[in-house]
């Protein structure tokens, strides 16, 4: 059975709190807005729990994709403007959602032969232009929906590829692993949307992990914010540090997890150190990412992954997944084992002694700390 799915959204609330606190009259307006409009959507939620996948519908793998305009209003879908096939509307919101979900559906089915987001050839319907001046984008568990952003801190948010493949994702997981949406559970949820996120984007671009900006939805902050992206999985706590929004309160190190009641215990917050693990597994392999570190954490997202995973669990069962998809001691195993443990995560004592390890020290192109606490043990690491 599907879990009740949480309100997972792009943009986490600490911003809009700092908003609500510091930022002009209508600005401090449309945060409080904001923060009510997710308030209301994580009751609705529930009404997606109690569907069972067993009694889902298998169709063809082919694309199905239904565009609709909500018309600034909150009554979902809207008017339907494009279906699949369908020429350009000409709302750009509508045609990025289209372009954007159809990428992200080709990233799934090629790269790991998924059969759209549920696995059984889902329709994707998405809802642009959803409510007034609304700042956030967001899978509700049934569908996509779109804000077109206040124009002062947000622009649209079908122009970032990544976030559109970051919250389809959230589908992926609903239908997967059903990872609870709080704490370290919920970080995890975000992390692997993050991840899945870039790669679409890296994919779509063709961009090797070396190239790759490693910036989760760039485009979103309008060149009034003093910053670059929404998250960095390169130097996460790095972002941003503006005045409106805040600063980017991101960790990348288990040292400076943050132990919060805020954002559901600090999913958009702790999902930095998972984040940067990634990212340093993907550098150290090179090439492209989606090829090997995105395969190991699709096979763990998919396969091996319970809904109440922790970070422990997570960092285990990609070794695992390592070692049976490219071989035990194999140098993508031995990776993965490095990468968590520059983060503060030593893969479990229990599942290194079924396979003796060679620990790889995480250097080499396109290594570099972040800024944010993630560093190499002191210890040495060799390859041996």
């Amino acid at each position: 059975m599907l879990r009740a799915h949480e309100v997972c959204s792009i943009i986490p609330p600490h911003i809009y709190r700092h908003i609500a606190e510091h930022g002009n009259e209508e600005e401090r307006r449309r945060a409080r807005l904001a923060l009510e409009m997710s308030s209301h959507m994580r009751g609705q939620r529930e009404a997606v729990a109690g569907m069972r996948a067993a009694v889902l519908e298998i169709v063809p793998a082919t694309k199905r994709r239904t565009i609709y305009d909500a018309k600034h209003k909150r009554d979902l879908p809207g008017k339907l403007v494009r279906n699949e096939g369908d020429a350009r509307t000409g709302d750009d919101a509508a045609d990025e959602a289209y372009e954007g979900s159809g990428k992200t559906y080709d990233f799934y089915s090629k790269v790991y032969e998924r059969n759209s987001i549920d696995g059984r050839g889902l329709r994707i319907d998405s809802s642009v232009h959803y409510s007034v001046d609304y700042s956030n984008a967001q899978w509700n568990g049934r569908q996509m929906l779109y804000g077109d952003g206040d124009g002062r801190i947000f622009n649209r948010f079908t122009k970032a590829l990544d976030v559109i493949g970051h919250e389809l994702t959230h589908g992926v997981t609903q239908y997967s692993a059903a990872l609870e949406y709080h704490d370290q559970p919920g970080a995890l949820n975000e992390h692997f949307s993050d991840v899945f996120g870039i790669l679409v984007k890296q994919f779509s671009l063709k961009q090797t992990a070396k190239k790759s900006d490693w910036l989760i939805g760039r485009e979103i902050f309008t060149s009034r914010v003093h910053g670059v992206a929404v998250r960095s999985m390169k130097a996460p706590g790095t972002a941003y540090d503006d005045p409106t929004i805040g600063r980017d309160p991101q960790p990348a190190h288990m040292k400076n997890y943050v132990k919060t009641h805020d954002d559901n215990g600090g999913v958009h917050t702790n999902s930095g150190i998972p984040n940067h693990a990634f990212y340093l597994l993907a550098t150290a392999l090179g090439g492209n990412a989606w090829e090997v570190a995105g395969k190991i954490w699709y096979v763990t997202l998919t396969q091996k992954l319970r809904h109440d995973a922790k970070f422990q669990t997570c960092a285990d069962a990609t070794f695992a997944a390592a070692g049976e998809l490219f071989g035990k001691a194999s140098e993508p195993q031995q990776a993965v084992a490095a990468a968590w443990k520059a983060v503060g995560i030593d893969v479990a004592e229990a599942v290194e002694k079924r396979m003796p390890l060679r620990r790889a020290r995480m250097s080499g192109p396109g290594y570099e700390p972040a800024s944010g606490g993630a560093e190499v043990p002191s210890e040495t690491l060799t390859s041996s």
